[in-house]
């Protein structure tokens, strides 16, 4: 085994003394001035690692040697097991796993919500290690092979038998696999206690011998059944699931006399299983699918509301005070404005859960600062195997804030891409779109045009405003040194994606703030480099048919999820989506914005090593 001196190259091996967690579940050492993070490790471990991807400011790399073993390794039972990236923490022992999964709830909470001596409970473990998860979403092969697809060296790894699903899911899997080829995703939902289950999208390959395109399928939780249509979320581990909402009911002390809010409610999961503790239920939730779901699921419970709407915008017209509330947003946490209205209605009692410590930190933070004591963070392993980690935070009612309201902020955009950055960021804002055209002028430079239609747009709205900060953004593909728009109609958005298929080239966006009470304009545009992998004719035709490119420069998104567009990316990757957030978060500043000390940009949104700006703003070196 050949030990070289430096990284520089994937494949290089080296020698590392592993010193702490990374924020991946890999273990962390520095070397060569970089920090590498390494999967398969545990800090405290000699261990000879192996280069998987060398980024600009930090190394990705594997354990292919043990020198020195920590007394926590043990011998991961899957086959898949590295190539796989779906789990990070089979080669740990539980007791560690739950060990560490509180230390960095606890981490996450002192350093992202200043929380002092944050009260964090010991981890309720999960019944299940293995064979707890009732849903999976697979890649599928050219071959109609069904696999994972590595997070680090986006390699097609063929998974006959996923250890972290139960039985359900395993066999439905064995029917299917190498039959999938006329489709490049497939997701399989399978009821653990129900039998039921989902399979989508249809196929018609006549080899398989199951039912698959069904809309719905019931799971059940605690004995409770819920039907779920394919677009809904549902919790992965349903006895975990139990679990949290019996530590919601305990800890609240719910009465027959409360009026309980379940925000995000989903299918109805806390608003249902709480129902039969208190006098009446609210629950709110924007998707129209789930809402159904909800209702059906509802049953014959005469105490639930179900409310269709964004919670933001529902509890600011809230007709009724609850006494109590749940919130169970996603990953990306709280809009600040469902925040702002929960600590105006004052309710005694909030249970908080959360799939993300980082936002739950951010937003504890933030109603800490408006009223509420943090009595207790209760952890569940909902996710065995990995590094992520589920949290019940409790807090109750103490005295009101007196802390002023943040300056105003108005988005000049209706790009939804902008709006949900903004909202990962935590600013609050107003939307007022600026109704302008967007026409070159000949001659100009696509960097020149962007900067120009940022700075009208800003200045359109600025114009019948008396203060705050106005924001307008424009963003531009750039094709051999010129700008690509927005596809007039399919046929052109398949001659976009055709011509930029296999290609390198820039997305340059401008972004502008003025400062409406005195003027002051502040204009920038920033260009990061992009690498569309090849496109299949098939991959194309999909994408225009779900109605994505219609409104996107070049026909693409690089944040599609179904897609994935993008191979590779140099600069700030959210200057590709749309919103360079570090050069704008200068900007506010700049201008006189203040951020809430402590504040940091939400690793959801990071820019990404090679980021112009964002290391010198946060002075982090993590990946």
């Amino acid at each position: 085994m050949e030990i070289t001196e430096r990284m520089t190259q994937q494949g290089d091996r080296v020698t590392l003394s592993l010193t702490s967690w990374g924020r991946l579940g890999e273990a962390m050492a520095d070397f060569d001035g970089h920090n590498v993070f390494v999967a398969g490790g545990i800090p405290g471990e000699k261990v000879v690692a192996e280069a998987v991807k060398v980024h600009r400011k930090y190394v990705s790399a594997k354990v292919v040697e043990v020198l020195e073993a920590s007394a926590d390794r043990v011998e991961p039972p899957c086959p898949y097991y590295g190539d796989c990236s779906g789990c990070q923490w089979q080669h740990l022992s539980y007791d560690a796993q739950l060990k560490t999964k509180r230390e960095k709830v606890t981490d996450a909470l002192q350093r992202v919500g200043d929380l002092v001596n944050p009260p964090v409970s010991e981890v309720r473990p999960s019944p299940n290690q293995y064979g707890y998860r009732n849903h999976a979403r697979f890649t599928i092969s050219r071959e109609g092979a069904l696999g994972f697809v590595n997070r680090e060296t986006r390699q097609f790894v063929r998974i006959d038998k996923c250890m972290l699903m139960h039985d359900g899911v395993n066999n439905l899997l064995e029917e299917l696999q190498d039959h999938c080829g006329e489709t490049t995703q497939l997701s399989i939902r399978a009821g653990k206690y129900s039998g039921d289950f989902l399979i989508q999208p249809y196929l018609v390959h006549p080899d398989i011998g199951v039912t698959t395109g069904q809309k719905k399928y019931t799971e059940s939780i605690d004995g409770v059944d819920f039907l779920v249509s394919s677009p809904s979320f549902f919790q992965v581990n349903v006895d975990q699931a139990a679990a949290a909402a019996e530590v919601v009911n305990d800890h609240l002390k719910l009465g027959p006399e409360d009026v309980l809010l379940d925000a995000y409610t989903g299918v109805g999961t806390f608003a249902i299983l709480l129902a039969p503790h208190v006098k009446q239920v609210i629950a709110v939730e924007e998707s129209s699918a789930a809402v159904a779901d909800a209702k059906q699921n509802a049953g014959e419970l005469q105490n639930v509301d179900f409310v269709l709407g964004r919670t933001e915008d529902v509890l600011r017209k809230l007709p009724v005070t609850p006494d109590v509330v749940v919130l169970d947003p996603p990953r990306s946490g709280c809009q600040p404005r469902a925040l702002e209205s929960l600590i105006a209605m004052a309710p005694s009692r909030v249970a908080y859960v959360s799939c993300d410590a980082e936002t739950l930190g951010r937003d504890l933070k933030i109603l800490c600062a408006g009223g509420y004591r943090l009595d207790e963070v209760a952890p569940l392993d909902m996710f065995p195997q990995t590094h992520h980690v589920e949290c019940v935070a409790l807090l109750s009612l103490s005295e009101p804030s007196d802390k002023p309201a943040s300056p105003r902020l108005t988005l000049a955009s209706a790009s939804p891409r902008r709006q949900e950055l903004m909202d990962i960021l935590g600013l609050q804002f107003a939307i007022i779109p600026a109704d302008l055209a967007e026409e070159p002028i000949p001659g100009e430079s696509p960097v020149d045009m962007v900067r120009r239609l940022s700075a009208e747009k800003a200045l359109a709205v600025a114009a019948d405003m008396e203060s705050g900060l106005v924001i307008g953004a424009d963003s531009t593909v750039v094709f051999e040194g010129q700008a690509v728009g927005k596809p007039l109609d399919d046929d052109d958005a398949r001659r976009m994606l055709q011509q930029l298929s296999g290609t390198t080239h820039h997305v340059s966006t401008g972004i502008t703030v003025v400062d409406a009470a005195s003027g002051k304009t502040l204009s920038d545009a920033m260009t990061s480099q992009i690498t569309l992998r090849e496109l299949s004719e098939q991959e194309i035709e999909a994408s225009i048919a779900s109605g994505v490119p219609r409104d996107k420069a070049g026909a693409y998104a690089v944040q599609d999820t179904e897609l994935r567009p993008a191979s590779d990316w140099e600069g700030c990757y959210n200057n590709i989506v749309g919103l360079p957030v570090c050069r704008l978060l200068e900007m506010l500043q700049e201008l006189g914005y203040q951020l809430p000390m402590g504040w940091k940009i939400s690793d959801e949104i990071a820019c990404g090593e090679d980021c112009p700006t964002i290391a010198a703003s946060q002075g982090e070196n993590t990946p």
